[in-house]
């Protein structure tokens, strides 16, 4: 039940911490207070991390942090800590390392016991009030650790410097080894054999959209003509369409489907998510032309612009998994509602193409999916007037919370995937969405000199910039620059690449650090290359650095570049196919390496040069255009342009390959002949 005195976390901006602003357990964010608190009273520390959106939190909290005998038992014997793992990323992950590294597996809410020196004991992820099953509960557990810490608190700091000392060591490399293209093909095996060859998508259920496998497997197509792979990201993405993880009705993808098929869905939407899954859909098009993916690709980001947007630019995180206390109510519908909304006749047909059933396929209620083959035929017109109807209908039964929350990192997923989209498809209102979320963080996650703030909410920016926000905030200038070529974009991605290096860069060991050196300091300092949900910072900032090496021609993008895959070359080596952001860099390296120069006189391209281009990945071409207004600053960062002349009637292109550069050519069909005999 909600307490009427509200804790510390009133005070605070994250509608995840405010979430819990009211709960009996007195909680502190985390800071010096919590900790000092702590040591004063000679108490352990409990500390909780979760989200917004997640249903198991939420369930926590209802029976646990609501419950007035689990919060008497906290504010008696310890300090009680809640973060928001999306405000402090650097917090997650090394407290997620501790719960993977203590019981093998790690998920949210996270529960870790720890000294007031910030050194973990115990961890793990969702706890009952009480014991049921395998899960110990709260009520039996909080007691045992604090008679521990009062009784036996030799073996507990132990157990805390023994983690610290591995958390420590884990990141430093312990031998290099020579990558190759066989890394591209143990990664490709390893795909093939975990491959769902009736359902898409790779393992069993739960299962994930993995879009940085999907991304990895249409670049090996693109650049082998890989069959299999490109069969592999096909099938997936139109099974994930069919499925109920895409909602049929709003757009927009949920975060995972608890089974095989797609069907049921983990139904909280995570910007993230359909920032990268845009960019796949997106990809996948140019390879193989299906008409479902610029229909996912115009639905998901419609969805994006109308539930997930701040009317001045920026994106929101998340919508919850839950209205009123039930997961998945919002999204799912009866016969009956279907009939109601959409009349007789038309609800009839509907309730057959999307396999809407008297007994439900889901808690007896159902998932619009299209899993199922129908022979019912809806014109266009008319499934977009229904799914309207059925939108505004949902949105009047019922609600769903939105964590309103402005992230750098995710906002600059979705400006890269709206730039690719805009180049791709010709649309240029995609292009304005992107431009104004890039104002957005620009006016308020961005400071004078560049560096970047992590996260804005309810008018505050805060926390430094962390590895994620400056990489993909690169790559998202890198974008914009890509289908604008605009010059104001190489900049803001050159000075973000720079901070990058002088922040995060591990010049000893090579690789980036998850947060900044004058940062605050952790126990430890994770530097991670795998790919989870999103691609690894580390990732990320590979393909940034091949971008602006192969742009500019600056070896000290080529030497970080080198540095952090031979320090992270033996865990690459040892299981390729974890880590297939990082292989799409890899595997560009090993192909000959081309850079476009084009001259100009006017300072944007002819349409028929844009559409060319947008079937071109950057890391496949290096493209700079120079005009007589930026002729100088091309040659401050890439003096290699200044051979170039812009010539005052034509549009002039120049394209080299491994250091040898083919005469000029001065039209689009030219080019396109040129590119085409080099690929």
């Amino acid at each position: 039940m909600p307490n009427s005195n509200p804790n510390k976390l009133i005070h605070e901006k994250s509608p995840y911490l405010l979430q819990h602003a009211h709960n009996p357990v007195h909680w502190y964010p985390w800071g010096a207070e919590a900790f000092d608190k702590a040591r004063s009273e000679d108490k352990p520390v409990f500390l909780s991390i979760g989200y917004a959106s997640c249903h198991w939190c939420h369930v926590m909290e209802e029976e646990s942090f609501e419950d007035p005998q689990v919060a008497d038992l906290l504010n008696k014997d310890f300090i009680s800590i809640k973060v928001d793992r999306e405000e402090r990323p650097d917090i997650d992950a090394v407290y997620m390392s501790v719960c993977q590294a203590m019981t093998g597996s790690g998920g949210w809410p996270m529960s870790v016991f720890l000294t007031p020196d910030q050194k973990p004991f115990f961890a793990a992820t969702y706890l009952p009030k009480t014991s049921r099953y395998h899960l110990t509960g709260l009520i039996e557990l909080l007691p045992q650790i604090s008679a521990l810490w009062k009784q036996d608190r030799f073996r507990l700091l132990q157990i805390g410097n023994e983690i610290t000392e591995h958390l420590n060591t884990a990141g430093t490399p312990y031998g290099t080894v020579s990558l190759t293209e066989k890394e591209i093909s143990k990664a490709l095996d390893a795909l093939k054999d975990s491959y769902d060859k009736y359902f898409g998508g790779f393992g069993t259920a739960p299962k994930f959209p993995t879009p940085s496998i999907l991304l990895f497997l249409l670049q090996q197509y693109r650049q082998t003509g890989d069959q299999d792979s490109l069969l592999m990201a096909e099938h997936t993405l139109k099974r994930m369409f069919q499925g109920g993880i895409f909602d049929h009705i709003g757009g927009g993808f949920s975060r995972y489907s608890t089974d095989a098929q797609w069907l049921v869905p983990h139904f909280e939407k995570m910007l993230y998510d359909n920032a990268l899954l845009t960019q796949t859909y997106t990809e996948a098009y140019l390879s193989c032309k299906d008409p479902i993916f610029p229909e996912t690709v115009a639905s998901t980001i419609s969805y994006v612009q109308k539930e997930l947007s701040h009317p001045e630019g920026g994106f929101y995180c998340s919508q919850d998994a839950d209205s009123e206390g039930e997961e998945g109510k919002y999204y799912t519908f009866s016969v009956e509602e279907i009939l109601e909304v959409l009349g007789a006749e038309k609800g009839k047909a509907y309730c057959r193409r999307y396999d809407i059933t008297d007994y439900g396929n889901f808690e007896a209620k159902n998932i619009p999916n299209l899993l199922k083959e129908s022979d019912v035929f809806i014109s266009p017109e008319e499934l977009k007037q229904m799914k309207q109807f059925l939108y505004e209908y949902r949105r009047n039964r019922t609600s769903l919370f939105t964590d309103k929350k402005i992230l750098t990192s995710w906002n600059c997923l979705m400006i890269s995937a709206l730039s690719e989209a805009a180049s791709v498809f010709g649309r240029s209102d995609y292009l304005k969405t992107a431009r104004k979320a890039e104002a957005f963080l620009d006016r308020y996650l961005k400071k004078e000199n560049g560096l970047l703030f992590l996260r804005w909410c309810d008018g505050e920016a805060a926390y430094d910039g962390q590895l994620d926000d400056y990489a993909f905030y690169c790559l998202a200038m890198l974008s914009l620059y890509r289908v604008t070529f605009s010059d104001d974009y190489l900049k803001k991605a050159i000075q973000a690449a720079g901070h990058m290096i002088s922040l995060f860069y591990d010049a000893q060991h090579g690789g980036f650090f998850l947060y900044s050196k004058k940062s605050e300091k952790l126990i430890a300092r994770p530097k991670e290359l795998y790919d989870g949900a999103l691609p690894s910072g580390n990732s990320a900032a590979l393909q940034a650095l091949s971008m602006l090496y192969h742009m500019t021609g600056d070896r000290r993008y080529r030497d970080c570049m080198d540095q952090t895959f031979a320090c992270f070359s033996a865990d690459l080596s040892a299981n390729p196919s974890a880590y297939c952001s990082a292989l799409m860099v890899l595997s560009t390296e090993f192909l000959t390496s081309r850079q476009l120069v084009i001259t100009s006189k006017k300072e944007s391209l002819p349409e028929e040069f844009q559409k060319l281009l947008s079937k071109y990945h950057p890391l496949d071409l290096a493209v700079l255009v120079k005009t007589e207004q930026n002729k100088d600053y091309l040659a401050s960062i890439a003096p290699f342009t200044e051979e170039y002349p812009v010539q005052s009637d034509k549009v002039s292109c120049y394209l080299c390959q491994n250091q040898t550069c083919s005469a000029p050519v001065y039209d689009a069909r030219s080019l396109h002949d040129l590119l085409q005999a080099a690929d």
